[in-house]
């Protein structure tokens, strides 16, 4: 499947003449897991594929760890878990915007056991191991979505900073905007937010023709904490291109319903108390398993592997060893009574399609096709379910669970990115999963539909731009509130998500009262809806109308001149100029005429004027001042700053760590394989002494003994002083102990090449008669040096002890070998000059008429430059590709 598809995409996208930004990237972050795509145009590399983790897998735990004064991320913080269960934090995506009470009760309810604190804002922050260092859930989600761009950079091998990240249909305006701030922390520039089901629309879309008809399609998405139905519409339209008239498919998302309470955790959670229920009753003495966060862990891990085995298999075992106080537990479950137990949740699941449908007005055999995605969609169960409701036989599995929403991100990305464009288009329309209202409230501002208006649909267009306007003189407040009280985001206390106050219309009212209005005072809000699906209040302005009476000339006016017998006519200019702009039309006129009319009797020249009434606009700017309060308020500046700090703070500790454990390694390797070398090789002893073989074997003895105690905790500095002592006493040795048989091959290979080259010099004299005989002498006389250079090194060689340092080594011969070959090369290369030529003698008598005709006159010749002459190039010369001769 994944072959296919890189080789699908190798056909779609193609670079643009902007090489800065050539790789772009999409980040599935789900409550459970990461999945990340890379699209990158470098030569060698599919254009879009999965960044494969450390542990060569196509997704990781979004999991943040805290142990031993280290942050462990995704398979490192999965690797402690069942140990360290307060200090590993999962699902912190869906804790961003939340109020500290929802998510105490979540954790309470998955038996996660955090240690949480309530912040300014009202939201949770997590504490960690030490007991003093508090991060709030974006910064936690920032340390994962890092991570997530780390893979991206490791995959492409080149700096990867533009990404897209999905996000479920049901978050707000709270969570979009911390996770755009998380995003900002761990140093990524979201080129957009986008919903997982567009995600989705993509994917499946993008190989598809419409253009014989269009269809709608509902995607159908369990993952590990929620549940979606999506339903769009997928069509084509005509549009030209290149003079051609082509089709061009797209989308547009119709309506999302969820559940943002079920997924498969749900599942699993009903396992979990079913067997805890049944190690309770094993173990007896009143012991509750449920106490222990340790034994919790543990059997949370296994029904994960357990309810794995029931999607494929009627009955599962569940095996868990020391669950709690040294006590094994083993059982095993039915698929049956696994589907007993989540009786209320196959109902529940259906709810989505049932609301999509319900509020779309189709039937369901109006929808093509029912797509299934999100890894809990495996379970058989709920598949029956909804065969069952849906009256089909069989459900529309073409795209991959798991992978398909963050593929069809990564399209978007490529979409939108300055550097990369798709060769095949797919239109996508998505819009707003919430509706949104705008609410009014101050002095004189009556509480009725005026002053709150719908200012956003739900299923609105993403992006787009709105526009309010009220009558008012007052500064007043602006709210946003989520439009309705049935369909907010999970946990969510108001409606009301944003609170600002509007000055500045006072001050101008008052200034302007004493003028002339034309029409009352108003004020003009201007609001944004972004392709993130986040709502700004981006401006405000007054907007006051005055009218004036001003003088303006009378048309068609006439003045006579003393000095000429003709009048002439002025117009008094456009119609509504103000006096000024007449003033310096008849200015610009008089400059312009000439001089029969300026000297024009000055007491004709006042014009008549007359009053008309004048209407001026003003805008001014009006001020906004945020004021939102509550668990959903983004970050300030100075704790963004903070958080920045912390963020870089915790990278470069981990990339010390990261040093310190690869140069640990690195030494720990370097003795082991040293130690074998010298006990299993008997040639070691023909290059070294007894003595010397002793004294090195007593010192890795002695850095090994170091390694496994005051090394546990030694720097990177250590570890390499360390490495370095031992290799600068090793080196020679094992340098000996390589020249034994690469000294010998390497004379060998000269002395062959040195014969070859006697018969290159006497192939020369022989077929080569036009090279310079100081070239070849040159060739001899090198060759003689490097042999007697080899002589007489072997023969020093003989008397040199094989103990002590070589006399010469391999690589000396194969430099002098090369420099020889260079210049052997340079003599071959030589070619053979051409043949001159002889021009044939002029005919005399032709020359001699030649030169009578033209005695006494110029030639054309002596009238052309040599850039203008018409003969064409000589063989000597050759066409440049600019039409220029070149030699």
């Amino acid at each position: 499947m994944a072959s296919m598809l890189a080789l699908f995409f190798s056909f779609l996208i193609l670079l643009t003449p902007s090489p800065s930004h050539s790789a772009v990237s999409s980040i599935d972050l789900g409550s459970e897991w990461l999945k990340v795509a890379v699209v990158n145009l470098k030569p060698g590399q599919s254009p879009i594929s999965i960044a494969i983790n450390e542990m060569s897998k196509r997704k990781s735990p979004a999991l943040v760890a805290f142990q031993a004064g280290n942050r462990l991320l995704a398979e490192e913080a999965a690797g402690v878990i069942a140990r360290y269960p307060e200090k590993v934090f999962s699902q912190v995506r869906d804790f961003i915007g939340k109020p500290f009470g929802y998510v105490n009760n979540s954790l309470d309810a998955a038996y996660l056991p955090f240690d949480i604190v309530q912040d300014s804002r009202g939201a949770a922050s997590f504490r960690i191991d030490d007991g003093v260092t508090v991060y709030s859930a974006e910064e936690l989600a920032a340390m994962v979505l890092g991570y997530a761009s780390d893979l991206a950079e490791l995959h492409a091998k080149a700096p990867v900073k533009d990404a897209v990240i999905t996000v479920p249909p049901y978050f707000g305006q709270a969570e979009r905007k911390g996770l755009l701030q998380a995003a900002h922390l761990a140093g990524i520039n979201v080129l957009s937010l986008v919903n997982e089901h567009s995600g989705a629309a993509l994917q499946y879309g993008i190989d598809k023709d419409f253009s014989n008809g269009s269809r709608h399609v509902v995607f159908y998405d369990m993952g590990s904490s929620s549940t979606y139905a999506a339903l769009v519409y997928f069509s084509a339209y005509n549009a030209k291109e290149y003079g051609k008239t082509v089709s061009v498919n797209q989308f547009q998302v119709k309506d999302v319903r969820w559940e943002s309470q079920l997924g498969g955790q749900n599942m699993e959670m009903r396992l979990v108390e079913f067997f805890a229920d049944e190690f309770n009753k094993q173990v007896g003495k009143g012991i509750d398993v449920r106490k222990s966060p340790k034994a919790m862990a543990k059997l949370k891990k296994q029904v994960k592997r357990t309810k794995e085995i029931l999607s494929a298999n009627t009955g599962a075992p569940i095996s868990v060893e020391s669950l709690h106080d040294d006590r094994d537990f083993r059982s095993t479950i039915t698929r049956e009574k696994f589907e007993e137990l989540c009786k209320d949740l196959w109902e529940k699941s259906l709810n989505p399609v049932k609301e999509v449908l319900k509020h779309s007005g189709l039937k369901i055999d109006d929808i093509y096709a029912f797509e299934l995605i999100g890894g809990a969609t495996r379970v058989p169960k709920l598949q029956a379910k909804l065969q069952e409701f849906l009256g089909r036989k069989d459900l529309d599995r073409h795209l991959d669970a798991d992978e398909a929403i963050v593929l069809g991100a990564s399209l978007h990305a490529a979409n939108i990115s300055d550097g990369i464009k798709l060769n095949r288009k797919l239109g996508m329309v998505d819009g707003s999963t919430y509706g949104f209202v705008v609410e009014l409230d101050g002095p004189d501002l009556k509480k009725d539909e005026g002053s709150r208006q719908q200012i956003v649909q739900k299923m609105k267009k993403l992006p787009s731009k709105m526009f309010r306007s009220i009558v008012h003189d007052k500064d007043f407040d602006v709210s946003l509130a989520y439009d309705g009280v049935d369909l907010l985001p999970p946990g969510t206390l108001s409606s009301t998500f944003a609170q600002y106050v509007v000055t500045g219309l006072k001050d101008a009212s008052e200034k302007y009262a004493s003028r002339n209005l034309s029409s009352p005072i108003k004020a003009n809000l201007h609001f944004s809806l972004s392709r993130s699906g986040i709502l700004s209040f981006d401006r405000a302005e007054a907007v006051i109308e005055i009218s004036e009476w001003v003088e303006v000339p009378k048309k068609n006016i006439i003045l006579e001149n003393n000095t000429t017998t003709s009048n002439e006519t002025l117009e008094a200019g456009p119609k509504n100029s103000t006096t000024e702009e007449i003033d310096v039309n008849l200015q610009t006129d008089s400059e312009g005429s000439s001089s029969s009319t300026a000297n024009v009797d000055q007491n004709t020249t006042d014009i008549a004027t007359e009053k008309k009434l004048k209407k001026k606009t003003f805008r001014l700017p009006l001020k906004i001042t945020e004021k939102t309060m509550g668990p959903g308020v983004s970050l300030s500046k100075e704790a963004l700053a903070d958080a920045k700090r912390k963020m870089e703070l915790l990278d470069n500790e981990d990339k010390e760590r990261r040093r310190t454990a690869e140069l640990k390694n690195n030494l720990e390797a370097y003795i082991y394989a040293t130690k074998e070398k010298l006990e299993s090789s008997e040639e070691f002893e023909k290059i070294s002494s007894k003595d010397e073989r002793k004294s090195f074997m007593e010192k890795l003895d002695e850095v090994q003994d170091w390694l496994y105690t005051d090394g546990e905790d030694a720097s990177a500095t250590e570890f390499q002083k360390h490495l370095d002592s031992l290799k600068a006493i090793g080196e020679p040795i094992f340098s000996r102990y390589s020249e034994l048989t690469a000294r010998p091959a390497a004379s060998k290979l000269a002395r062959k090449y040195l014969d070859e080259v006697q018969e290159i010099v006497r192939g020369w004299e022989k077929n080569k008669s036009w090279l310079p005989r100081e070239r070849i002498d040159e060739v001899v006389k090198d060759a003689e040096k490097l042999k007697k250079w080899l002589n007489e090194k072997e023969v020093e060689q003989k008397k040199t002890s094989a103990f002590s340092t070589p006399a010469f080594r391999s690589e000396e011969v194969y430099k002098k070998v090369v420099d020889l070959q260079d210049k052997v090369l340079s003599v071959n290369r030589i070619s053979k000059p051409k043949p001159k030529v002889e021009k044939p003698a002029k005919n005399e008598t032709a020359a001699s008429d030649e030169d009578a005709s033209s005695e006494g006159t110029t030639t054309k010749s002596e009238n052309k430059s040599e850039k203008e002459s018409d003969s064409p190039p000589s063989d000597d010369k050759k066409k440049s590709d600019d039409g220029r001769d070149e030699l």
